[in-house]
């Protein structure tokens, strides 16, 4: 984002480069530039020397490991024998098996698997010499209006607040007489999260969006026209019944005879998985000519495609580390086509620049694998080259590109804890009423992501000391307010199916904005000085998301995976008791495989160690809680405290989780 990121710099023998200008083999340990090129032709030539049984100096210094890892025992090295992943399989980024895999069965398996090992050695290494790049000092040409980066020193003036009466905030004393203390007026559609509490002046009064839909959407036609029922069973082709879309389309892609089951895949089961939200608003067939023309004219993109059709065979058919080959070879290829667009001087090579990177980030978040120990580079470090290119450009990028930045941009930064790239942008188009295209991509309402944005530049400014207790209460409030402005007048929830068993775009779209606006409100609570996850209005916030998912079905049939962002902020924000753990695992067991890959599994597993680091860290504060009662005479000293959890940002930065959860 704008500022430092907080993660460390993965192993010089993963593939961590910093995009800035090109690919020079120094690892700076930063991403900040963009893609200027780099890898050529003859990589792979100068690439450093395999490892192998070859190599006899090895032989005499290591005896052949019989109790380590498989891996390390088929390619006849010394195995330190440490679990998960010993420490040679993970310097080279190798599957590392202690129970005898698939391809240890016969000679022929193993020969076969020694030749894939010593071809991914040789992609690490490679992406090891050439994966760097440098910084650009500066950027000469002038920029509009995606480069408006936030001024910090603007940010309370620049929310825009409802005129109306103060509004109070939980979470500090009530100093204030009782005549001036006033209830905060929550949406009777979520639980009241605020209670009665200290009164703080109200920001200047800004223009604010009337509520009305049709007011706010000052956007082309095509935006406000209201789509047809839509029926999940006529999906199968994108309006195409009875074909697949790879055989509509199979033809039109020239590809290898080879890599035709990679992307016949990535037409029939990745695209419709990736752009669920699209194909119900009746936008597939419009997405997926632009797919198709990217891939017929974009060799990065192409390659990003194949990859991760081969990352989905991986984890839907349980092939294990059968298809790395294939993962590691397109997402090479994949970068190496980056780097000679970039070069290129053909007038579109930018643009293609940035379908391919932005494929590279997208597609890799909603497949990617929770554990994937194969070498990549990280999605920040691609969307600070995206951010850069954008920058640059002269004119607007595509309005699907500008939407998936937006998406990307808004929720990654609430990743990482940073403003916003393009904040400023967002907060220009709150004011105006201009909408960016994500409803009908993700989902949500643009409104609701354009506050997201603002609560990250808040959380960015908290983070880095430049706001004092009572200025962030002030701004929770204003954006508490702002927040309540975007309830519909009818707060009823019902199925998004009507009585035909059709999907009615309009409801899904209400429940799913409903969702993202209590887990806006659960990250802005969050950030309120002292806030505590145990006080009876935020956990029955928190309930109020299970209470909200009994309206979508369960399973592959529903919608979970759309819903990445707020559940993990109410799970991670969640107590022992909730009873949105119960029914989050009941969901995870219903979508079956589905649930174990993507933005969704990741997610699920973080939360997973989120809730069991804070278990464990309640366990002992209360442990030591009853020893000092047992020592102390004075009951004065029981006062109670705010619970201390680990922030589950912390916990994703100790274990090296660089997720994007979209």
């Amino acid at each position: 984002m704008s500022h430092a990121m907080p993660y460390p710099v993965m192993p010089p023998t993963m593939y961590n480069p910093t995009y800035t200008g090109e690919y020079t083999g120094e690892h700076t340990g930063e991403y900040t530039g963009e893609y200027t090129g780099g890898y050529t032709e003859e990589a792979s030539s100068n690439a450093a020397p395999i490892e192998g049984p070859e190599d006899k100096t090895n032989e005499r210094s290591f005896r052949r490991s019989r109790s380590g890892c498989f891996t390390c025992r088929l390619r006849r090295k010394k195995c330190d024998e440490t679990r998960p992943t010993c420490n040679s399989c993970g310097k080279l980024a190798l599957r590392c098996d202690y129970k005898p895999p698939h391809w240890w069965a016969t000679a022929e398996e193993r020969k076969k698997q020694k030749q894939r090992i010593k071809d991914r050695i040789r992609q690490t290494k490679v992406m090891e010499k050439h994966g760097s790049l440098k910084v650009p000092t500066s950027i000469t040409t002038p920029v509009s209006p995606y480069d408006i980066s936030i001024k910090t020193n603007t940010y309370i003036n620049n929310v825009p607040v409802p005129n109306q009466s103060p509004v109070s905030v939980s979470g500090y004393n009530m100093m204030n007489p009782p005549q001036q203390q006033l209830p905060f007026t929550q949406p009777s559609s979520t639980p009241q999260p605020l209670a009665t509490a200290q009164c703080l002046p109200a920001q200047q009064s800004l223009p604010t969006p009337q509520s009305a839909s049709t007011e706010w959407f000052n956007a082309p036609a095509a935006y406000l026209s209201q789509p047809q029922p839509y029926s999940p069973m006529d999906a199968v082709g994108f309006g195409l019944p009875g074909r697949s879309l790879s055989w509509c389309l199979q033809t039109m892609v020239p590809i290898e005879e080879s890599d035709k089951p990679l992307l016949n895949h990535f037409f029939d089961y990745v695209i419709p998985l990736v752009f669920p939200i699209v194909e119900v608003n009746h936008g597939g067939p419009t997405r997926v000519r632009e797919i198709l023309n990217a891939l017929q004219n974009n060799k990065s993109y192409l390659h990003c495609c194949l990859s991760v059709a081969a990352i989905h065979l991986k984890t839907s058919m349980g092939m294990e580390d059968q298809m790395d080959h294939d993962i590691m070879q397109h997402r090479y290829e994949a970068i190496s086509q980056l780097c000679r667009a970039l070069n290129s001087k053909v007038g579109n090579s930018q643009m293609q620049v940035m379908d391919a990177t932005l494929g590279l980030i997208f597609y890799h978040s909603c497949v990617g694998l929770p554990d994937d120990y194969l070498p990549d580079i990280t999605w920040y470090s691609h969307f600070q080259a995206v951010a850069n290119l954008v920058k640059k450009l002269n004119y607007a990028p595509t309005q699907f590109n500008v939407s998936l930045i937006t998406w990307i941009d808004i929720l990654g930064s609430t990743m990482v804890g940073e403003t916003p790239q393009f904040a400023h942008t967002y907060r220009t188009k709150h004011l105006s009423g201009t909408p960016s295209g994500l409803q009908p991509l993700m989902g949500c309402d643009d409104r609701i992501m354009y506050l997201i944005s603002e609560i990250a530049c808040l959380e960015s400014l908290k983070l880095e000391g430049q706001l004092d207790d009572m200025i962030v209460r002030h701004h929770i409030s204003a954006l508490s307010a702002q927040i309540d402005w975007t309830e519909p007048a009818d707060k009823t929830m019902e199925s998004p199916y009507n009585a035909a068993g059709v999907i009615v775009p309009e409801k899904l779209t209400k429940i799913l904005t409903a969702l993202f606006r209590i887990g806006a409100r659960i990250y802005l609570y969050s950030l309120i000085p002292g806030f505590d996850r145990h006080e009876p209005n935020y956990v029955n916030l928190v309930a109020s998301v299970a209470d909200t998912l009994q309206f979508l079905p369960t399973g592959a049939s529903g919608f979970d995976r759309c819903l990445v962002w707020p559940l993990f902020m109410a799970g991670a924000h969640s107590i022992s008791s909730s009873k949105l753990r119960k029914v989050l695992a009941e969901r995870v067991s219903a979508l079956g495989y589905l649930g174990d890959f993507g933005g969704f599994g990741r997610m699920y597993r973080v939360l997973k160690e989120v809730w069991r680091v804070s278990e464990g860290s309640t366990s002992s504060s209360t442990s030591g809680s009853d020893t000092n009662a047992s020592t102390q005479v004075n009951p004065v000293q029981y006062l109670p405290q705010t619970r201390q959890y680990p922030h589950w940002r912390d916990i994703m930065r100790k274990n090296k989780w660089d997720y994007l959860l979209l």
